[in-house]
């Protein structure tokens, strides 16, 4: 029976570190005036494993949705996209000019120096969920940062 138990816990264990594997790392969402109901969100992610990124959602916003920027001919065009790949030991940037998060139908105007929390679903190769849950600094309506810059749609 105790060495059930041990078998039992040893694969909870290993079952849990195939989780939390994605780090997040330089998080920000940029302010917003008090009529505007879209902001952006920025960061870098990096999973220790192949994974996706799924799915976000904020109280603050109606609806956050990931987006990407790519040249169509010569103009520069957003496009929303269902998931965003991480591949084992990459960094990948949401940022100006690429992918990102875009929160919409804002609930509250968001001041620099708040935090907002935003939960983030990713997807492993085994088709299995994890959600992790990041407090997000709003930075000022200027500030570039490490992930760059985005203009509010």
């Amino acid at each position: 029976m105790k060495k059930n138990i041990a078998t039992l816990i040893a694969l909870c264990a290993l079952a849990s570190s195939a989780f939390a594997q994605v780090k997040v790392d330089a998080p920000w969402a940029r302010a917003t005036v008090p009529v505007q109901k879209t902001s952006g969100a920025f960061m870098q992610l990096q999973s220790a494993r192949d994974a996706r990124l799924v799915g976000a959602s904020s109280p603050v916003a109606g609806t956050v949705e990931m987006h990407k920027m790519e040249m169509k001919g010569d103009q520069m065009k957003m496009a929303q996209v269902d998931a965003i790949d991480l591949p084992a030991g990459k960094a990948v940037k949401l940022a100006s000019g690429g992918y990102h998060l875009m929160l919409i139908d804002l609930k509250r105007q968001l001041k620099a120096g708040d935090t907002v929390p935003l939960t983030l679903t990713f997807e492993h190769p085994n088709k299995q969920r994890e959600s992790m849950t990041v407090e997000v600094p709003v930075k000022p309506l200027n500030f570039v940062g490490q992930a760059g810059a985005h203009a509010a749609h």
